[in-house]
């Protein structure tokens, strides 16, 4: 399950607002993001993996899926 906000709240409110949801990841795209090309990316426990491309992000995932899975 995936959701886009494009509200006008701040991102810091936004980012707290669904923390409390059970995602396992945030995927935040602000304006420092789209300059750089990358994504900033939590996890649901709030640790902060910070700002990485969207392959590198893929790649993290699919290898998280692989060794969740076995396949790995």
């Amino acid at each position: 399950m995936s959701s886009v906000i494009c509200a006008t709240k701040k991102i810091t409110y936004k980012i707290r607002e669904h923390s409390l949801n059970k995602l396992p990841y945030q995927i935040v795209v602000g304006d420092k993001e789209v300059a750089a090309n990358l994504v900033a990316v939590r996890t649901r426990g709030g640790r902060d993996l910070g700002q990485m491309s969207i392959e590198a992000l893929a790649r993290q995932l699919l290898d998280e899926v692989a060794a969740r899975s076995g396949t790995a």
